[in-house]
């Protein structure tokens, strides 16, 4: 997208746009990545508000047809488009959560008024400037719109005996435009328009020959004698969000630079250089973001939940489920090691992986545990069974979990188109369920001796049923005898 000055014609930025053409088309030529390109003159929709803009669309060849990623494609041409000087160049890449290539980063600050939002705008604007991280930092109010206020002079106008109808009426009929009546004519209706030639309304002089009459002299009193004219810039439009006024700073991110970090950045520039009263919030990509990380972190309770109770019913216990679930925490420092050894960021994906975890390390315990109370109730002393029980559990442990492990490694080394989504998920569980693994076997046996020393075996209460119930049949017998 190619902004030019406020009020630039569109023969202005049609240079732009040709140039715009010449960089596009000397990058198709030179790297064969770029299927077409398309540049067009109105850009955002081709409203009038939009004639400084031009905007142009690059469609590339298939991921596997190119050597150049997005990213670089695109740090190629924000390169080629420093040389337009005159204009602001910016280059958006879309993405899975806003097609429409807008920023990903768009922080919302909200406000009492325009005026006290313009100066924190500007405060936060000079911090994201300085941030490295930080590309094309901009905002979506821009004083730059020339508009002139014409201001009544009250008292004067009220000593002169001229009405403030009279005044505005007569403002609007020269210089706006003003429909007065109609007139037929073969059979269809006209408008009538009054308005000041075009070379008796070009400059704020002009209103030195405009006069209004006095309502009771009925006098004409030039206009200039009781309106005061300045010239002052605002913005194309006055945003809200959440019903307050509001203005949205934008960025890009550099390579590396998450968007977690850039929120965060945000948050404690605005802490840290705004009044309390300033309110922050985030919108597209960055709002889709914070969303999809306070929904992951309740569905990973959720699963932690419902594993419980799922371990509880089976054992008909309440504590050797925390026992099974103590090899939660360590399949998650497995997948920590993991993100951080691949270089892989904790993402939406990676946080998918975290959750699917629960389940492939719970599972693991579960046959230790299930093992040592079989043992148990064969009347298998309480520490040798649940050595035996890791012991004789090995073999199915080691082989389900490299079962599981193996399976994503797959995942963990794919390449081509998506590989970004797949390698998370990949990382998380190998690195996961290995380690979770190796510590398994000494941390489940351990906490199994410390809490579950002082239980009774699973069949015990059923043992002393039965036996009750065979001294039942034995009394009634001998009674019946």
């Amino acid at each position: 997208m190619v902004t030019g000055p406020e009020g630039a014609s569109l023969a202005y930025m049609d240079n732009y746009a040709h140039q715009l053409e010449h960089i596009m088309s000397a990058q198709q030529l030179s790297h064969g990545d770029i299927t077409r390109y398309n540049v067009r003159i109105p850009g955002g929709g081709g409203l009038g508000a939009d004639v400084n803009r031009a905007q142009a669309a690059m469609v590339l060849k298939d991921w596997g047809a190119r050597d150049r990623s997005v990213q670089d494609i695109g740090r190629s041409l924000r390169l080629d488009l420093q040389g337009l000087t005159g204009v602001r160049a910016n280059v958006a890449i879309p993405s899975a959560f806003n097609w429409g290539a807008s920023d990903p980063m768009r922080a919302v600050l909200m406000g009492p008024d325009y005026d006290t939002l313009t100066k924190w705008r500007d405060k936060i604007i000079a911090k994201a400037n300085a941030n490295p991280g930080l590309l094309n930092v901009d905002s979506d109010y821009k004083e730059r719109k020339p508009h002139m206020d014409v201001e009544i002079d009250r008292n004067r106008a009220a000593d002169l005996g001229v009405s403030i109808e009279a005044i505005a009426s007569t403002l609007e009929t020269m210089l706006a435009s003003r429909t007065v009546t109609t007139f037929v004519r073969g059979g269809r209706e006209y408008d009538v328009i009054l308005q000041a030639r075009s070379g008796d309304r070009a400059s704020p002089a002009d209103l030195g020959n405009l006069y209004v009459r006095a309502g009771k002299s009925g006098e004409l009193v030039p206009l200039s004698s009781v309106v005061h004219v300045s010239e002052a810039a605002t913005a194309v439009q006055l945003n809200r969000f959440n019903r307050l006024r509001a203005i949205t700073v934008t960025a890009s991110l550099t390579p590396g630079y998450t968007i977690g970090e850039a929120v965060q950045f945000f948050r404690d520039t605005v802490r840290s250089e705004l009044p309390a009263s300033a309110k922050l919030d985030f919108d597209g990509e960055a709002r889709e973001y914070l969303k999809s990380s306070q929904a992951l972190y309740w569905t990973f309770l959720g699963a932690l939940i419902v594993v419980f109770l799922v371990l509880a019913a089976q054992f008909e216990s309440f504590l050797l489920p925390l026992v099974i679930m103590t090899t939660v925490p360590l399949a998650l420092v497995g997948s920590v090691i993991g993100l951080w050894l691949w270089g892989v960021t904790v993402n939406i994906f990676s946080q998918i992986a975290i959750i699917m975890l629960v389940g492939l390390a719970a599972k693991n315990g579960v046959l230790i545990v299930e093992f040592a109370n079989q043992l148990r109730d064969r009347g298998v002393e309480f520490s040798n069974a649940i050595v035996e029980a890791a012991a004789t559990r090995l073999r199915p442990v080691v082989m389900t979990s490299l079962c599981s492990a193996l399976g994503a490694l797959p995942l963990m080394l794919a390449s081509g188109a998506g590989s970004e989504s797949r390698q998370p998920i990949g990382v998380v569980i190998l690195f996961g369920v290995s380690i979770s693994l190796a510590l398994t076997l000494f941390v489940v046996p351990a906490v199994y001796v410390l809490m579950a020393r002082n239980t009774r075996s699973p069949e015990y209460w059923t043992r002393i049923v039965a036996a009750m119930r065979g001294a039942a049949g034995d009394k009634a017998a001998l009674q019946t005898e």
